[in-house]
This record gives C-alpha cells, sequence and structure tokens, in this order.
C-alpha cells in the first residue's frame, strides 16, 4: 500500500500563545524533511514542560532556527497539491495556520486528520502499533521527523495487516 505524507509538528507548548517551533514530515516518497523554525518576534509563548518533552531551547530556535518565511516557502514547495495527514489535527492546523499567517503565504496542500484514514478496528489498535513501531526503531527523541516516520510506518503496517489483534 502506498501511504501518503504525513507531517507532525514540535510547538512551544499548548494553547493561546502556543506556536510551531519544529516542522517534520515524510513524504509518500519516503522523503524526509524537517526544520527548526525562529519564532518571530511576537511569538514568546514557552512551555518549559513542552522543552523536557522535546529538548528544543527557545535559545536554540533563535541561533539555528530557520525564518518563517523559508520554512513555509519550502514546506509548500515540497507538499504542493498533496493531502497531508496529522495525528494531532486540532493543534497542527493552528499551528501550521500561525506559520502561513506570520509567512503572508496560503498553504500549497491541505491537512487532513490521519484518523480518517483508520478503520474502527485500526483506531482501537493505534496506540499500541505506533508504540511497537517507536521501539523497533529505538527512538527516544519526540522530534517531529522521527514522529511523522513513526506515524506512517505504523499506517503501513495497519493498512497492510502486518499487525494481529
Amino acid at each position: 500500500m502506498q501511504v501518503p505524507a504525513i507531517l507532525d509538528i514540535e510547538a512551544s507548548g499548548f494553547g493561546r500563545g502556543s506556536y510551531p517551533i519544529e516542522i517534520g514530515f515524510v513524504g509518500a516518497d519516503g522523503e524526509l524533511f524537517c526544520g527548526l523554525i525562529r519564532p518571530a518576534p511576537d511569538w514568546l509563548h514557552w512551555d518549559a514542560s513542552a522543552e523536557a518533552l522535546h529538548g528544543i531551547s527557545r535559545e536554540r530556535l533563535l541561533s539555528c532556527g530557520r525564518p518563517i518565511e523559508w520554512m513555509a516557502t519550502q514546506i509548500n514547495q515540497r507538499l504542493a497539491g498533496q493531502t497531508v495527514y496529522c495525528d494531532g489535527w486540532g493543534h497542527d492546523y493552528a499551528w501550521l495556520n500561525r506559520l502561513f499567517e506570520a509567512a503572508a503565504l496560503q498553504p500549497s496542500f491541505r491537512l487532513d486528520d490521519l484518523r480518517s484514514l483508520l478503520s474502527e478496528d485500526e483506531a482501537a489498535r493505534w496506540h499500541e502499533v505506533t508504540q511497537a513501531v517507536r521501539a523497533r526503531l529505538q527512538l527516544t527523541r519526540h522530534r517531529a521527523s522521527s514522529d511523522a516516520r513513526v506515524l506512517q510506518l505504523a499506517l503501513r503496517e495497519l493498512k497492510a495487516g502486518l499487525v494481529t489483534a
């Protein structure tokens, strides 16, 4: 089964004022893309517990992050015309919107909820399968591109029937 592109976003935290700090995706062809985002001057929200989870400091973003416009342009070029899926649509949509609004651009792709691709049975096994894929790949870091890869592999395994109940 050909699986679609999967996108994941790490953010400064949750709730009002939060913003994307890293966007990663894996294309339908397996191409990985990931980049840190330099916060806009008015993006000030920061949650220490979110930093503890993803391990990205605000200082690192300010020194190594890519400009907002660059990131939005890269994502648009690489995902143009596709429907891209994520597992946290409510948050990811808002964060992606914040990025594109700050860049004064419109997305050239559609973001949709990965859940829409799953049957009830597959949804019931989703957490277990993603944890097994993460363990098998020995991924300990919670970062955007590796998370997107785990989601895509888990989807492929569920759809190919490689996972039993």
